[in-house]
């Protein structure tokens, strides 16, 4: 991420969370990042989005359990799943993967390396991952997973917005 360049109302961040299928993780960071930031003030100097690197999905909405655990947390969900493709490589200042092979699937798509300082891992923001960890695939487990899921994408949201909340610009 270039610290250079400020973030504005004008000229907001953008930035696109990409899973597998976009129910579970994906939207799950995406809806926790919009809180935060406006639960901050600062709604407007982002756009959030998020994708699957699959088209499983497309048009569905986030997991029942996903959104369950989101809104017990204060947390709505309301994206809808697409699939994630080299177009976004372009529009979006930051590219946050859940786990390694999302990387490896978004990395595919960039043929040219020309984006590669954009494409990062969701946990390299998380403060309890020293190894760049994936964030875990709940869709299989019980509900245990999917709060665990939301807790490290609140964490790693929450200082990925720290860090962000410096380049605004008022």
């Amino acid at each position: 991420m270039s610290k250079a360049t400020p973030i504005t109302k004008e000229n907001p961040f953008c930035i696109c969370f990409v899973c597998l299928g976009n129910i579970c993780r994906s939207p799950t960071a995406e809806g926790i990042f919009q809180h935060l930031a406006e639960e901050r003030g600062l709604g407007s100097y982002f756009y959030i989005d998020s994708a699957g690197t699959s088209a499983y999905h497309i048009g569905e909405k986030a997991n029942s359990r996903s959104r369950s655990v989101a809104e017990e947390n204060g947390v709505k969900l309301k994206s809808r799943a697409r699939q994630f493709d080299a177009a976004d490589l372009e529009e979006f200042d930051l590219i946050l993967a859940m786990d390694s092979s999302n990387y490896q699937d978004i990395r595919q798509l960039d043929v040219q390396n020309k984006f590669a300082e954009k494409i990062k891992m969701m946990r390299e923001f998380d403060p309890d991952s020293k190894h760049h960890d994936d964030v875990p695939d709940p869709y299989y487990g019980g509900m245990d997973g999917f709060q665990n899921v939301y807790d490290v994408l609140y964490r790693s949201s929450a200082a990925l917005l720290d860090q962000l909340e410096q380049r605004v610009e008022e």
